[in-house]
């Protein structure tokens, strides 16, 4: 199971990521701050950081030129708020593999760190590229889906969706995980989309597959 530690002093995001991360198949660490952070990547075996350049203490910059500065060739994805192209351009010739600026999408996010762990010849990464449960199969990599020997074209928000389901088969998710997993950490509560989603899901699968556990959410039958 690949390694993932998470620098991000922002609770809201770090708690977002940590649950989107572990939902996914990962292992997650969180540091709050820069030296927390250098202190951890140094020491312990991690396939990819991902790293907050606002970080207190020791700035993000300041870690990434550390970690590249002692050999660390880890792949790092840098995640801030700044989209100024120079600042892009420092963090990518500064040793970061990739640049992710907030407000992002999870879905985006996990699809690079996948692609920085495949890079990485990871093989854990290419054996989780196809995900079955019961008679749904997701491809990863072609963004197929098949239900049986059917063949289903899928949105991409209802293909993260499905996978959110395949990855948890037989288990209860919440209206608020679903939210949080697939439109963001910037959703709003209140919203009705999990339920139209569903519903999107079972016209295409067929209307028994998932299951709604009343007062608690939906579940993937297997």
């Amino acid at each position: 199971m690949n390694r993932i530690l998470i620098a991000e002093d922002e609770p809201r995001i770090a708690s977002f990521l940590e649950k989107g991360l572990k939902a996914s198949g990962f292992t997650t660490t969180v540091a709050k701050d820069g030296y927390e952070a250098l202190g951890i990547a140094c020491s312990d075996n991690f396939d990819l950081v991902i790293l907050d350049i606002g970080l207190p203490g020791k700035d993000g910059w300041a870690v990434l030129e550390e970690l590249r500065g002692r050999g660390e060739r880890l792949p790092i994805i840098i995640l801030t708020a700044r989209d100024d192209v120079r600042d892009k351009v420092a963090g990518l010739e500064g040793g970061a593999d990739d640049y992710v600026t907030k407000p992002f999408r999870f879905e985006e996010l996990l699809a690079r760190v996948r692609a920085r762990l495949r890079d990485n010849h990871l093989p854990k990464v290419k054996e989780e590229m196809i995900l079955k449960a019961g008679p749904i199969v997701l491809d990863l990599r072609t963004r197929q889906v098949k239900a049986g020997d059917r063949l289903i074209e899928l949105s991409a928000r209802e293909f993260t969706l499905a996978e959110t389901f395949v990855r948890h088969p037989g288990q209860v998710m919440s209206r608020e995980q679903l939210l949080s997993h697939v439109w963001g950490y910037d959703y709003d509560p209140g919203s009705n989309i999990v339920d139209v989603y569903v519903g999107y899901l079972r016209k295409k699968f067929g209307s028994d597959l998932i299951e709604t556990v009343r007062g608690m959410g939906y579940r993937l039958r297997t």
